[in-house]
């Protein structure tokens, strides 16, 4: 594990710390694999302590969850009001940036087909501890107790999901703009009887991806239709441009027709037996949004956050002020629970 870069930033973030952890990946003819992490840390740390873990979703780096405008404020300041990091670490939590592996900073293996649903899981989960022990070694014996929660977008969203069902590394997850619907409308109709055997559409992925995307890390290309589902006619135009530093990054075939896929990760998602966010826009793709929540059947509380006015990108949106806000008050309650169970004496 190596550092990347250290320093002081504004906006309720004290320090960032840029570094790259060993995913714990093997595959043929590739070495050693990293991922590009970075961490935010804030001004002043709420109790009890909170890690927010935070994958993009399909063609997004991390920067996804640390938007900024180029342009400063009248008082020479960037505008953090569209960077879920930059809220979260004014409001007291720790947030901790992941690029998948193929993505972004992080190593990209020269079979882009390797990196399915379940390998970019098990790659997140590996690196956890080592985000752990370095937010450990920042505050030292000042932190007794760290309650990491998982947060993911679209397919991040799908992801993280993913990666819950398999190791429980976390004690609660914030799903943003994902369903287990998918995206029927831009899947070829012979594939949606897959949605009925989960088992054969795990099995038959590989090749249905290579045949459709015909090469390793395609290139998503962008229609007005795609633009829409994205942006939409009601997102910040500061908040459109910002988001060109995130986007941009090649597919991952196997995950992104995942997610697309209808009933995509139904039995994942029943499984889930810790408390639930949902975040979705009213004009998202994730379908009728009062239907999302139906997926997860086995979760002790599911909160349903519908933001008014807003696409897929939540954090372009002027809805997002609200969401940040129901998503700290979320973590606040389901991890003040989870240190109460520790330590009794904790109120």
């Amino acid at each position: 594990m190596n550092s990347i870069q250290a320093r002081a930033l504004p906006d309720g973030t004290a320090a960032s710390d840029g570094f790259h952890a060993d995913s714990g990946i093997s595959l043929p003819g590739e070495g050693r694999l990293d991922m590009a992490l970075e961490i935010q840390f804030p001004e002043h740390l709420a109790q009890p302590a909170v890690l927010l873990v935070c994958l993009p979703g399909g063609n997004m780096n991390r920067r996804f969850f640390d938007l900024a405008p180029a342009e400063l404020t009248e008082d020479g300041r960037r505008d953090a009001s569209f960077s879920f990091a930059r809220q979260m670490t004014a409001r007291g939590f720790v947030v901790a940036l992941v690029d998948h592996l193929g993505i972004g900073g992080s190593s990209r293996p020269a079979d882009g087909y390797a990196l399915s649903a379940d390998v970019l899981a098990k790659a997140s989960n590996n690196v956890l501890g080592a985000i752990k022990a370095r937010v450990q070694a920042h505050y030292g014996s000042r932190l007794t107790h760290l309650h990491a929660v998982g947060v993911g977008h679209s397919m991040g969203a799908m992801l993280t999901l993913v990666q819950q069902a398999q190791y429980h590394s976390y004690p609660a997850i914030a799903l943003l703009g994902f369903s287990t619907r998918g995206l029927p409308e831009y899947v070829p109709q012979p594939l949606h009887a897959l949605a009925n055997d989960p088992a054969a559409l795990r099995a038959q992925l590989p090749a249905i991806a290579r045949s459709m995307f015909k090469e390793p890390y395609p290139r998503l290309q962008r229609t007005e239709d795609s633009r829409g589902m994205f942006a939409g006619d009601r997102a910040d135009a500061r908040g459109i441009a910002a988001l060109k530093s995130a986007s941009g990054e090649p597919m991952l075939p196997l995950p992104s027709l995942l997610s697309m896929l209808p009933g995509n990760v139904a039995p994942e998602a029943a499984s889930i037996d810790v408390p639930i966010f949902l975040g979705v826009g009213d004009r998202d793709i994730v379908g009728p949004p009062e239907q999302v929540s139906g997926a997860f059947s086995h979760s002790p509380s599911v909160e349903l956050h519908v933001m008014p006015e807003t696409g897929h990108s939540h954090f372009l949106f002027a809805s997002r002020l609200a969401l940040f806000d129901a998503v700290a008050a979320w973590t606040r309650s389901v991890t003040q629970r989870c240190a109460e169970a520790i330590d009794p004496m904790v109120r």
